[in-house]
Order: structure tokens, then sequence, then C-alpha cells
């Protein structure tokens, strides 16, 4: 059964749930700048996977994919960042590391099953 909206896609909901996990983190945070930027880095992964999904053309769903990826990177480069500015924990940083490495491992076999599926 074909996907109908985007919604329905594993890496859209994890990335929403990330976000949740990144606001929750810094919703305190005094650095404006830092705290703006974390923010709309996390908002671009499920937010390029809706917008991509959308086109309605492959090519374009995997283009935006690739940015959602590219999105995921930014996050976990900050979160480094974050932890080294002791914003967060080591223990914060090892949880949202690790979901920014297991998104980025879903939306890469998304991106995988759509070259299989040709």
């Amino acid at each position: 059964m074909a996907i109908q909206k985007f919604e329905e896609i594993v890496a859209w909901q994890k990335a929403q749930e990330l976000a949740v996990d990144v606001y929750t983190a810094f919703e305190k945070n005094k650095d404006f700048g830092f705290k703006d930027q974390i923010c709309r880095s996390v908002v671009s992964i499920s937010n390029n996977i809706a917008e991509g999904f959308d086109r309605n053309s492959n090519a374009d769903f995997s283009r935006f994919l690739h940015y959602s990826i590219a999105s995921c990177s930014e996050v976990r480069s900050m979160v480094y960042l974050a932890e080294r500015l002791k914003y967060i924990s080591m223990d914060q940083k090892a949880v949202l590391l690790q979901k920014t490495f297991e998104e980025s491992k879903i939306i890469r076999g998304l991106i995988k099953s759509m070259s299989n599926s040709k």
C-alpha cells in the first residue's frame, strides 16, 4: 500500500519527535541566536520531508530528503556545540545525537527504497 500523505512517513513522524525534544531541551536557553538556529534547523527536517512528498515527483522528493539529512547534520553539529557551551548536559547530548543519527538513517533508507523501486 502506497503512502497517501506525508503524515504516514515514519521519517516525518520521527523528525517531529526530534523537534519536540530539541525545543524542550533549549526552551529556557537565553542565547536566542543559538536557540533560534537549532530550532529552525530541527523544524526543517520534517518540513522538507513534507514539502518534498507533496511535490509529486520522486526526483523532487529525493532532493528534499537530502535537504532533511543536511538539516539533521546541522542539528547534530549544534548539539555538540551546545554541550561544549554547557547549554545541555553530556547525557542530553548523547540522547539528541542518537536521535539525529537514527533520523538520518531512516531518511537514507527512504531515499534508497525510492531508488530501488524505479
